[in-house]
This record gives C-alpha cells, sequence and structure tokens, in this order.
C-alpha cells in the first residue's frame, strides 16, 4: 500500500520505519529460504493445523526422566521412532516392563517389537482399526448365525466376498452384498441407495491378529489404570518448550537442534534429579 502512494516515502518517518520493515521481511525470507534448503519440514499436529520446523520424540522413565531422544524433520510421523527410542533406552541399562504412549504409536510393527520383547504396549488403536470406518449409528447389525450384515430395515445380505490375502501389509476386506430389488423399493433409500446403482454393499477391514490382540488388551484394567499416567509425557514436553525454550530453533540444520536438545534435556533431567534426591 505505501508503495502506491509514493507521496508518504517523501515522508521522513514514514520512509525510515518503511526501510527497516523491508530489511526485517527480507532477512526474515533469506532465514526461510536457508531452512529449507536444510533439514526443516512442514509438520502437521491435527488435519486444522501446522508447523514448520522440527520434531522431537522422546521416551521417558516414570520418574519423569528422559532416557532418549530423537530429533527429526517436522513431516515424520512418531510411530516409526518407537523402536529407536526403545533400544536407546535399553541401552542406558533401564529394565523396560510397559511402554505407555498415544494412539500414534499402536500400529502392527510396534504391537509386534513389544510381543517380542515381552512387554505391554499401553497404547489404544486408532479407532479406524479398533471399530473400523464404519459408524454404530449407521444401523447395520451383524447376525452371528447366517455369518451376514442385516441393514436398518431388516433386510439380510445375500452373499459376502473377501478381498485381500491372509499374511500381508493390508487388511482384508469383507464386501456384504444386498438384493438390490429390495433396495429399489425400501421405504429408507435416501442417503442410502443410490438410483441406478447395480449393487448395495456393506463392507468392513478385518482386523489382524496383532490388532485384535492389543484391542483385547485395551479392554483390561491394567490397560486402562496404567494409560492414566500419559500425561505425564504432555507435561514433560511443555517443560522442554514452555521453560527451556524448545519451542523454537536456536538454528537451523539437524545436528543444531539435536544439540539444543541434548543440552535442553540434559538441565531438564539434572532438575528433575535433584528434586528427586530432595524428596528422599
Amino acid at each position: 500500500m505505501v508503495k502506491k502512494h509514493e507521496e508518504l516515502l517523501a515522508l521522513p518517518a514514514v520512509s525510515q520505519k518503511f526501510n527497516y520493515l523491508k530489511e526485517a521481511v527480507e532477512d526474515d525470507l533469506e532465514y526461510l529460504e536457508a531452512s529449507v534448503k536444510e533439514e526443516t519440514r512442514l509438520g502437521h499436529k491435527t488435519a486444522d493445523s501446522s508447523f514448520y520446523g522440527y520434531k522431537s520424540h522422546i521416551a521417558m522413565t516414570d520418574e519423569r526422566i528422559i532416557t532418549a531422544c530423537v530429533v527429526t524433520s517436522g513431516e515424520q510421523s512418531d510411530r516409526k521412532y518407537l523402536p529407536e527410542l526403545y533400544a536407546k533406552t535399553k541401552e542406558n541399562s533401564l529394565d523396560i516392563e510397559t511402554i505407555i504412549s498415544d494412539a500414534a504409536y499402536s500400529v502392527k510393527d510396534n504391537i509386534q517389537l513389544a510381543r517380542k520383547e515381552k512387554i505391554h504396549l499401553v497404547s489404544k488403536l486408532n479407532p479406524s482399526v479398533s471399530k473400523g470406518y464404519r459408524k454404530e449409528e449407521d444401523g447395520f447389525e451383524f447376525n452371528k448365525d447366517a455369518g451376514l450384515f442385516v441393514c436398518p430395515e431388516g433386510h439380510m445380505a445375500i452373499r459376502k466376498t473377501r478381498t485381500g490375502k491372509k499374511y500381508q501389509n493390508k487388511n482384508q476386506v469383507v464386501t456384504h452384498y444386498f438384493d438390490i430389488e429390495k433396495c429399489k423399493s425400501c421405504l429408507s433409500k435416501e442417503g442410502c441407495y443410490k438410483e441406478g446403482t447395480k449393487s448395495k454393499t456393506y463392507s468392513l477391514a478385518i482386523k489382524r491378529n496383532d490388532h485384535l490382540f492389543q484391542k483385547k488388551f485395551q479392554e483390561t484394567s491394567y490397560f486402562k489404570e496404567i494409560t492414566r499416567h500419559r500425561y505425564k509425557i504432555e507435561v514433560k514436553n511443555a517443560e522442554l518448550k514452555q521453560r527451556h525454550g524448545f519451542d523454537v530453533a536456536r538454528a537451523s540444520g539437524l545436528f543444531n537442534m539435536e544439540l539444543q536438545a541434548a543440552t535442553s534435556i540434559f538441565v531438564v533431567n539434572m532438575k528433575r534429579i535433584m528434586t528427586l534426591i530432595n524428596t528422599k
């Protein structure tokens, strides 16, 4: 806007502040470009929010001592770094019986790791896995005797098929087929059956054995009791960010971020150790 009104730039007070602002913007753009050329990436906290920078994945004991940290670029998912955090913690001579984490870590590979190492993975399955993508309120019910689904109007599927092979990376899918002639004359077809469609189906993914094992485990009283302690990691993350400046990278590049993580975690751990000593 100022550029369009050159008469304003003739005023010394306006011109000086405009030049300061221009230089500041140019400096920020240069810094941003340098960061892009290195290892900074765009990450997402939710579907509607994002951040530009790095991520730190940390492991912590129940006494709130950080035992391992992995720093990555912002777009990296949390789930694949559990094995590395677990291995680093074991290298520090800690006995591990239980891992508490959020749903991002409850993927097949991590469940298998926990079972192999004979430890508990207290991590809820993603709802898309534990419940499927169908909502309970859609009204379809499973008839265990017939082995088929029944629609909200009481019409049972006439057949079903299974796609996908066992022991592969993707879940198998069972598709139930309904009598299309009944659908055409159904009073509740709006929103359920589309005119001209040649078939009406209802599909569900079959959970793998590992997912079924984890689903059963998360229904136990032990799981429900232990999962209450997960807030501790959130508190620790907040402490690192709010009290030790870990929410802002002091320099660009993964190495510099790893150095910042190491120094911040050292200070936080020492403070916690002193607190534990003083409470004894």
